[in-house]
């Protein structure tokens, strides 16, 4: 499908490595201009370099997500290399593992600063000019907010609020046309994912619980199918779509666990 995104400049958060990566490899298959927004100079350069040897733009701006003059800074640097932006993809974030029973009262308000704040941060700096464009926001949220996971309080309830905001948002902005979304993600293996599991005692047999109780061919979701959900999301393709969180997972979150093998 021609989702009609040629030239359209969207800020992608965390967009490196993960998710954020597979997000910004399919915005740029589709003829977007994606920027990545992160801290990870060396990385963030590697990616840039790789699109640049095959011919590709992609733009990039450094920040400290955490840090609000930092993000002021970056989307002003984006504004003056591309002259507006049109659609955010607020992704970057981390499963801290801070819990209830072991956490503290820093680490919790750390976390929430970590995995959420800075949607808030992001999306306000870029307003201006998604209003000039009639332009949309995703948000990238996790399962954990539905289902609970254990041990993860501040995680959760960081993506309890990016849910929420997302419907906030969508109701705010419906004077501007901006339309507001969120990729909920489940079972996604990412590097992130992967430091996780080799966490376990048998890490191959914990993997393979989990992919068995994936309702839909038993198997993790790619990148690339959570990035061509964030990809129409962002375009006029979905025009009419705003305040919705979807779900990109193989059914694991809602379905019955009775029909996995």
């Amino acid at each position: 499908m021609n989702l009609d995104l040629i030239k359209k400049v969207i800020v992608v958060t965390g967009g490196s490595k993960g998710i954020g990566a597979g997000i910004v490899e399919v915005l740029s298959q589709e003829g977007a201009l994606p920027v990545i927004v992160g801290r990870d100079r060396k990385q963030i350069n590697q990616v840039i370099s790789a699109y640049s040897k095959k011919g590709v733009q992609v733009g990039h701006a450094f920040a400290e997500l955490t840090d609000p003059f930092q993000c002021e800074q970056a989307v002003k640097k984006i504004i003056e290399d591309f002259g507006t932006i049109h659609g955010l993809v607020n992704n970057a974030g981390v499963n801290d593992g801070v819990g209830l029973e072991n956490g503290t009262n820093a680490d919790f308000i750390q976390s929430i600063t970590k995995n959420v704040v800075h949607y808030y941060t992001m999306a306000q700096l870029v307003l201006p000019e998604l209003k000039k464009n009639k332009g949309a926001i995703v948000n990238i949220g996790s399962k954990i907010a539905t289902t609970g996971q254990g041990g993860t309080s501040g995680y959760a309830a960081a993506n309890g609020g990016r849910d929420a905001l997302t419907k906030e948002w969508a109701v705010e902005l419906l004077p501007y046309a901006i339309r507001v979304n969120s990729v909920i993600v489940a079972e996604c293996y990412t590097p992130l994912y992967e430091k996780w599991i080799k966490t376990f005692e048998n890490p191959e047999e914990k993997l393979k619980a989990i992919t068995d109780r994936i309702p839909l061919e038993n198997r993790m979701t790619t990148k690339e199918e959570i990035a061509n959900t964030v990809a129409f999301l962002l375009s006029q393709k979905s025009s009419h779509t705003t305040g919705q969180l979807i779900y990109v997972d193989g059914g694991y979150t809602h379905l019955d666990r009775a029909l996995t093998k």
